[in-house]
């Protein structure tokens, strides 16, 4: 006799936010109505992340935005169909517009594309979400460029070859979808909205050594 698996509980968005623990050690994302714990960045990961925030800083800087675009802390990026809700590894948000978010003081919560300047995943294990479903929602509410940063080769092969090769792309949307432009080794990144970001991606890579 075949065994029937339980269907996760699904929860709206409103309900995984108010749910959210405070002061958690722990983080959580929204995943087409399921709450799934993420794994928490460590040894180069979290590295590689804390660099490529000054990195980003600096470019910030350069292009006379420091006092318009930031850097925060957390924020919770919520889909457009209300079903997921995402806390990116690194977003850069537009204080001019930021104040049009209904729920961003009392919660961090953005739902407004025109707020968000960038959004950068760095690929860990759980590559699925950053590569698919990250991707297909960050498209549809509109992001206007999005970082996949896998340093560590964990994508699929139709992605970053075969053998797999660290790769960064950069993902722009046009005509309301991603243009995904893979960038590797020496190859220095083109932004549309970082001009003055001049790495290359195996430098992004060093950062986290």
């Amino acid at each position: 006799m075949s065994s029937v698996q339980a269907q996760p509980k699904l929860y709206s968005f409103d309900e995984f936010i108010s749910g959210y623990p405070d002061r958690s050690e722990v983080r959580y994302e929204l995943h087409d109505g399921v709450i799934v714990e993420m794994p928490k960045p460590r040894g180069r990961h979290s590295i590689l992340t804390g660099s490529l925030i000054e990195q980003l800083s600096i470019a910030i800087r350069q292009l006379g935005k420091g006092g318009t675009w930031t850097i925060p802390r957390e924020a919770i990026v919520r889909s457009k169909s209300g079903r997921s809700g995402y806390e990116p590894d690194i977003i850069v948000l537009n204080r001019d517009v930021l104040g049009l978010e209904p729920r961003w003081e009392s919660e961090s919560i953005v739902q407004n594309p025109d707020s968000v300047k960038l959004i950068v995943e760095v690929v860990s294990t759980n590559w699925r979400d950053d590569y698919y479903n990250k991707l297909r929602d960050y498209e549809e509410m509109g992001i206007e460029e999005y970082w996949i940063v896998d340093y560590a080769a964990l994508g699929p092969r139709k992605f970053i070859g075969n053998p797999k090769q660290p790769t960064v792309f950069v993902c722009r949307l046009v005509d309301g979808e991603y243009q995904m432009n893979p960038f590797r080794g020496d190859n220095s990144i083109i932004s549309p909205t970082f001009s003055q970001f001049n790495l290359s991606a195996e430098e992004i890579f060093a950062l986290g050594l």
